[in-house]
């Protein structure tokens, strides 16, 4: 009996934690703000007269003009006192009270920094510092880990940041170090397969150290993480190279977008299509506009004035009758996907926003004033 007993309750804790797991989209219905959960139902009321998305399991949300967090039930977990408040990012959130900012812990805690000018919002665990018009790093302990320095630090991205001293940029990870040398003209933001940076007019990539020239380019594109090539311009026609800076597609195509599940949208006299990562045509330039596959092998593209979606042989599997932007807010996210994201695709229909799924249902059957993307 003790062992059911034990089993039951476990499973109940379990269903209780998968819950709390639930990834979360605000919901704008009647200019009131809730949430629903992936099968399109309502998980927390519309009620708030303004609300954030879910970050590490809770959600900045307003009532009588102040503002708290609450959890993925809808409970309050720390009660509308605030004046102004901003999403909790590697365990803290910025709080403003009686004119002043404190970082907050999911406890309450306050964290005493020797911040005394300008606070920033933490990312991927560490938060600008400055003083006398330069940027350091301080952590989540309240330690400087780099004094200022810098005059400019732009947003992490994969645990590196770019850095500028007077002209030059360079890139530091988040302990501080210096892993480029503060001597480029410019430079991308970090990507394992290699750094696009450009020194004087010389564009190149920079991979362990070295920085690969690429030969009669005059702009270059970050890599993504969904192929070994990146886009590059020579004169105004656009190609794909490599992290050597070797073009492995010749640049023939007017605008590109990145590969993404081994194909690429290319533009060529007013339209787009696909081509393979060998340079290949594989769908043909029908598209007003096009954008990169998702993981689910399905693509947004744009007929007349409204997109739908095609699978990877062109054949069109969602009806062109939406229109679709790159959801969310985002803050340190560059090039914000459009179209599918787990299972679901944030689309206005009309005059109306939701969410349909992969066979173009809206999930939930209902549309709303507006939504953003699902977190957690």
């Amino acid at each position: 009996m003790k062992k059911t007993v034990l089993l039951i309750f476990a499973f109940l804790v379990n269903i209780v934690f998968i819950n709390a797991q639930e990834d979360l989209a605000l919901v704008n219905d009647n200019g009131q703000y809730g949430y629903i959960n992936k099968a399109g139902e309502m998980v927390i009321n519309p009620q708030f007269p303004k609300a954030g998305n879910f970050s590490e399991g809770l959600a900045a949300a307003m009532r009588n003009k102040k503002w708290g967090f609450i959890d993925t039930s809808g409970k309050w977990v720390f009660d509308p006192i605030y004046d102004k408040v901003k999403a909790f990012n590697s365990g803290y959130a910025l709080v403003l009270s009686d004119k002043r900012w404190n970082y907050m812990d999911k406890k309450g805690v306050i964290l005493n920094t020797p911040i005394k000018e300008k606070y920033y919002d933490f990312n991927d665990g560490v938060a600008f510092y400055t003083a006398d018009k330069k940027v350091g790093l301080i952590n989540t302990k309240g330690e400087v880990v780099l004094e200022p320095t810098y005059d400019v630090i732009k947003p992490f991205v994969k645990g590196h940041a770019r850095v500028r001293i007077e002209k030059s940029w360079g890139m530091i990870n988040k302990a501080g170090k210096l892993i480029v040398p503060v001597e480029y003209t410019d430079i991308g933001d970090y990507n394992k397969k290699g750094v696009v940076g450009k020194k004087g007019e010389s564009f190149g990539i920079i991979v362990k150290g070295e920085f690969n020239i690429i030969s009669d380019t005059n702009k270059v594109w970050d890599f993504n993480d969904n192929s070994k090539l990146t886009y590059a311009r020579r004169d105004k026609k656009v190609g794909f190279i490599n992290n050597q800076g070797e073009w492995i597609i010749q640049p023939s195509f007017d605008k590109v977008r990145a590969f993404s599940n081994g194909l690429a949208p290319v533009h060529n006299d007013k339209k787009w299509g696909y081509i393979n990562e060998k340079g290949d045509q594989v769908i043909d330039f029908l598209f007003v506009d096009a954008e990169t596959f998702g993981a689910n092998g399905l693509a947004p593209i744009k007929e007349k004035k409204l997109w739908g979606f095609i699978d990877k042989s062109g054949k069109m599997v969602i009806p062109a009758e939406y229109v679709i932007t790159a959801a969310g807010l985002g803050l340190f996210k560059k090039n914000n996907q459009k179209g599918f994201h787990n299972g679901v695709a944030r689309v206005k229909y009309k005059k109306t926003w939701g969410f349909i799924n992969e066979k173009g249902s809206p999930i939930g059957g209902k549309w709303y004033d507006n939504v953003e993307n699902f977190s957690k």
